[in-house]
């Protein structure tokens, strides 16, 4: 049985790698390679300038800066929001907290597409527009992550509450030294899931970032499709480069992705 598992996770490991590996044989490839007869699970001649035409032409870097700015402040500021919302929806008693709680949960089913128009006035109104605080501040409160953070904050006892309140804490005493420190697999998953929200994002930014140079790296990879047309590995070079954070923050707290996402009530 203990080989037909592994037989089973190698399998399964093989096939989600595989679009990875065939990314990276692309961006590696000629144009001879790619248009060739056959299939090539490895290029005949590598490359290199695939990766390094782009970067030398365009401001790649500075896209990667722009989306590791908005990314990173709107992790940081979503996910301090979420807990704060998650901590009084599970633990503080007030009126209609289980209404308002169904009214914010009931947004999910709201398409992001309706609520663009909307946003888009609320940007020009407050003279955001195509800044990157134009992308970040629309979205800063997240009906998803208050539902994990409230699930999560729920299974805490409500004992230890209690004893810090005899022994005089405020709230707010309590949430930061008895709450948060349990709520590490909590923050794990609203960073991982938040950053990936907010990296691959692509419509808003294209609609209120105006500047090529502001632009973020999806909307910098649209400008580049336009540039390079036909040129698939250059094309692919570029996509590649811009997974390496998304892996690097997921490597970073996939210790406690699995204990906060089977602890806040996600099956």
């Amino acid at each position: 049985m203990t080989r037909y598992r592994l037989a089973f996770a190698i399998t399964g490991a093989v096939a989600m790698l595989f679009p990875v590996y065939w990314m990276v044989v692309t961006a590696i490839s000629s144009s001879a390679d790619m248009r060739g007869p056959g299939l090539h699970l490895w290029p005949t001649s590598v490359r290199w300038e695939n990766l390094t035409d782009p970067l030398s032409k365009f401001p790649y870097g500075m896209w990667a800066v722009n989306s590791v700015f908005i990314a990173v402040v709107a992790v940081v500021l979503t996910v301090v929001i979420n807990l704060i919302a998650g901590y009084a929806f599970a633990k503080l008693r007030f009126p209609g907290r289980n209404v308002l709680f169904i009214l914010i949960i009931s947004t999910l089913m709201v398409p992001v597409q309706v609520v663009m128009v909307p946003q888009f006035h609320l940007v020009v109104d407050f003279g955001l527009i195509g800044s990157d605080w134009g992308v970040i501040v629309p979205r800063l409160a997240e009906a998803f992550g208050l539902f994990m953070a409230r699930q999560f904050m729920m299974a805490i006892p409500d004992e230890l509450i209690e004893a810090a309140q005899c022994d005089g804490s405020s709230q707010w005493r309590i949430f930061r030294t008895v709450v948060l420190p349990l709520c590490r697999p909590l923050i794990a998953v609203l960073v991982i899931f938040t950053f990936m929200w907010r990296w691959n994002e692509f419509a808003w930014p294209l609609i209120v970032l105006k500047d090529p140079e502001s632009y973020t790296l999806q909307v910098g990879l649209l400008f580049l499709k336009n540039q390079y047309g036909q040129d698939y590995g250059s094309l692919m070079a570029m996509s590649l480069l811009s997974m390496i954070p998304m892996i690097i923050v997921f490597a970073l707290f996939q210790r406690h992705f699995v204990e906060g996402m089977a602890r806040s009530g996600i099956k």
